[in-house]
C-alpha cells in the first residue's frame, strides 16, 4: 500500500508556474514509476506527466511538453511537478499516482491548480 499527498496548488496568472509536490509512504517509493493526471470541470481525468522508477526517463503529454518538468527525489519520497508558463487551459485538479507504466495502482486525492487570464 502506497499512501500519496499532493502539495503546491494554488491560483496564479498565466504565465506564472508553480511546483507541485507528491510525498509518498507506505512500500518502498523507489519500486514505482510515478505520474501526473489531471482533470478539468467537465472532462475527463487525461495524462501530464509521468518518471520511471529510477527517474532516468520522462514522458509528457503534448500540451506541455516543454513547459512542466516531472522530477524526484528518492531519497525524500517525493516526485515533483514544475510549472512554467501556465495557461487558463491548465485549470484543473492534479493528481499524483505510482505505479507501473501502464496501470497506476495508488492516487492522491488532488490538489487545485487555478490558472487566471
Amino acid at each position: 500500500q502506497v499512501q500519496l499527498v499532493e502539495s503546491g496548488g494554488g491560483l496564479v496568472q498565466a504565465g506564472g508556474s508553480l511546483r507541485l509536490a507528491c510525498a509518498a509512504s507506505g512500500h518502498s517509493f523507489t519500486f514505482y514509476n510515478m505520474g501526473w493526471y489531471r482533470q478539468a470541470p467537465g472532462k475527463e481525468r487525461e495524462f501530464v506527466a509521468s518518471i520511471t522508477s529510477g527517474g532516468g526517463t520522462t514522458y509528457y503529454a503534448n500540451f506541455v511538453k516543454g513547459r512542466f518538468t516531472i522530477s524526484r527525489d528518492n531519497a525524500k519520497n517525493t516526485v515533483y511537478l514544475q510549472m512554467n508558463n501556465l495557461k487558463p487551459e491548465d485549470t484543473a485538479v492534479y493528481y499524483c499516482a505510482a505505479g507501473s507504466l501502464s496501470f497506476m495502482e495508488y492516487w492522491g486525492k488532488g490538489t487545485l491548480v487555478t490558472v487566471s487570464s
